[in-house]
C-alpha cells in the first residue's frame, strides 16, 4: 500500500496556513461577505485562505490537480488535491466556532477518485482530525502529538445517538417522513451541521448523521476519517465514498437501518 506521510505532513502545513488566515478574520467587525449564484454566503476568509493553500499547493505539488470550493478545478491528472477553504461560512460570518478547513487528497482508482488524505481542521474549536489510507484515524495538535479514532460499539437503533444539519433538504427531498421517523426510532438528536458531526461518528461520541445535499468539497475530507475510523461512510444510496451528493456516516453497524429510513418516502 502506498506511503501517504508526505501528504498527509503537507497537507497539515496548509492547514497550519488557511487556520492562521482565517483565525485573524474571524469575527473581524469589517469581514467582507458576498452571495454567490446558488445564495450562499463567502466570505474574504474563504476566498484567502484557499488562494493560499492553491499557492501552496501549486509550488510544493505542481503536477496534482486542484479543486477547490471558490476556484473550481486546475490541472488535471491521477492525484487530485479538493479544498473547502471554510465549511461552515454561515457560522464563520455570523461568529459560531463551528467552522472548518477541509484538505484532502484524492486519487483516481476503480469507481472514480478516492480520498487517500484528509484533513478537517477546526482553529475557533482547538481542534483537527486526520486520516490517511490504510493508517488510521487521529485528533490532535500535532502529528507527533495525537490520538487515534474509533467509532462506537452501539448497535441499536433505541441506544443511538443520530446528528442532522437541518430539516428543509429533507423535506425539499421527500424524505421527511422518513427522516422524522428515525429521529422518534434512536436514543438522542442533535443538530450539529457541517462537518462536526462526521468527526464525532469517527470519535465515537455520535453513531450516525447524514446530509441530504452536499458537494465533493464537502465530504472528500470527512469521508476518509470516518472510513479509517472504522466507520461507514455513504451517499444515501448507499455508494461507499463522496460521490452521491448527500451523505450518510455511522459506525457501521447501524448503516443499513439509517439508509433504510433516510431512504423511505
Amino acid at each position: 500500500m502506498p506511503d501517504y506521510h508526505d501528504d498527509l505532513r503537507l497537507a497539515h502545513v496548509l492547514a497550519d496556513a488557511a487556520d492562521a488566515a482565517t483565525m485573524d478574520r474571524f469575527k473581524a467587525l469589517d469581514l467582507k461577505v458576498e452571495t454567490k449564484p446558488d445564495m450562499t454566503p463567502v466570505s474574504e476568509a474563504d476566498k484567502a485562505a484557499e488562494e493560499l493553500i492553491r499557492g501552496s499547493l501549486q509550488r510544493a505539488r505542481p503536477r496534482d490537480a486542484i479543486l477547490g470550493e471558490e476556484y473550481g478545478i486546475e490541472g488535471t491528472g491521477p492525484r487530485r488535491w479538493v479544498i473547502d477553504p471554510i465549511d461552515g461560512t454561515k457560522n464563520y460570518v455570523r461568529g459560531v466556532p463551528v467552522w472548518a478547513t477541509l484538505i484532502s487528497l484524492m486519487e483516481a482508482g476503480e469507481g472514480g477518485y478516492q480520498p487517500v488524505v484528509g484533513v478537517v481542521s477546526a482553529p475557533a474549536l482547538g481542534r483537527r482530525w486526520w486520516a490517511a489510507k490504510g493508517a488510521g484515524a487521529y485528533t490532535g495538535r500535532s502529528l507527533t502529538s495525537a490520538s487515534r479514532l474509533h467509532v462506537s460499539k452501539v448497535g441499536r437503533l433505541a441506544d443511538a445517538s443520530f446528528a442532522y444539519s437541518s430539516l428543509t433538504g429533507w423535506e425539499e427531498q421527500g424524505r421527511l417522513g422518513g427522516f422524522l421517523d428515525l429521529t422518534r426510532a434512536v436514543w438522542r438528536t442533535r443538530g450539529y451541521g457541517d462537518f462536526w458531526p462526521y468527526m464525532m461518528v469517527a470519535e465515537g461520541s455520535i453513531d450516525m448523521c447524514a446530509e441530504p445535499e452536499l458537494s465533493l468539497w464537502d465530504m472528500a475530507a470527512t469521508a476518509i476519517v470516518v472510513s479509517e475510523a472504522g466507520g461507514t461512510f455513504t451517499g444515501l444510496d448507499g455508494r461507499h465514498g463522496p460521490h452521491s451528493g448527500n451523505a450518510a456516516a455511522s459506525n457501521g453497524l447501524l448503516h443499513d437501518e439509517l439508509l433504510s429510513y433516510l431512504n423511505t418516502r
